[in-house]
């Protein structure tokens, strides 16, 4: 393992090594710090040393096709972080229509209670921002999205859920994301929408959303939901 005050790289397994920037925030913005993810990972796909790479929140796994070069790339990756910017990656704006509380947020209630906010508040606030997608993860499409108002701020729940449905919205911590499918859980929930983050009809692009995509949460008074 190899650190400084900011950044850890250390082996994972036996073919691959993973480049920890988590404690680069709040010095520098979450998204700043995923565009950076995104860059080293964009030249990183220029090699053909690498069987896969996977960029998630705050980290970088490269997954490497020779064990002997593992070595090489522990000692030569932090270097290449430093010298990025930041991929710029202009995503088109989703409108993501969203039905809050009552049985499609159940939690906006405790939400509200928790920030001394009542829900309408809650509602508006959630609503207001431009989010950014930083990454795809946890289930199939599931975005982890950048942009939360701090006073939402909301730990998950002390005990999951077995069973939450698809288009499901919730904070967990400081982000908010919608969940893809049916899927146990933790995240506060406080809307649900009936648009599907799934397109697995379009095999070049199988999800909505994608990393640098943005979003907004239209709140609406009424959607259909199928069984």
């Amino acid at each position: 393992m190899m650190t400084n005050t900011n950044l850890t790289v250390y082996r994972l397994g036996e073919n691959a090594i993973v480049l920890d920037c988590s404690k680069l925030f709040p010095e520098f913005s979450k998204l700043n710090i995923q565009t950076r993810i995104w860059e080293l990972a964009k030249q990183c796909s220029k090699s053909l040393e690498f069987q896969d790479i996977v960029p998630g929140m705050n980290n970088l796994t490269l997954f490497l096709h020779d064990t002997t070069q593992v070595t090489f790339w522990l000692s030569v990756i932090e270097k290449r972080w430093h010298s990025t910017t930041g991929l710029n990656v202009s995503g088109p704006t989703i409108e993501i229509p969203v039905l809050y509380g009552r049985e499609y947020g159940p939690d906006l209630d405790a939400v509200a209670r928790r920030h001394q906010l009542d829900t309408t508040e809650v509602i508006r606030r959630h609503s207001a921002p431009e989010y950014t997608v930083l990454f795809l993860g946890f289930q199939p499409g599931f975005p982890y999205l950048d942009g939360l108002d701090s006073r939402l701020t909301t730990p998950r729940l002390s005990t999951p859920r077995l069973s939450i449905p698809a288009g499901s919205v919730g904070i967990g911590g400081s982000q908010t994301g919608i969940y893809p499918a049916d899927a146990p859980g933790g995240w506060q929930l406080i809307g649900r929408t009936n648009i599907s983050l799934l397109t697995p009809d379009l095999p070049a692009t199988p999800t909505l959303l994608a990393p640098g995509y943005k979003v907004r949460f239209t709140p609406v008074t009424s959607l259909e939901f199928t069984s």
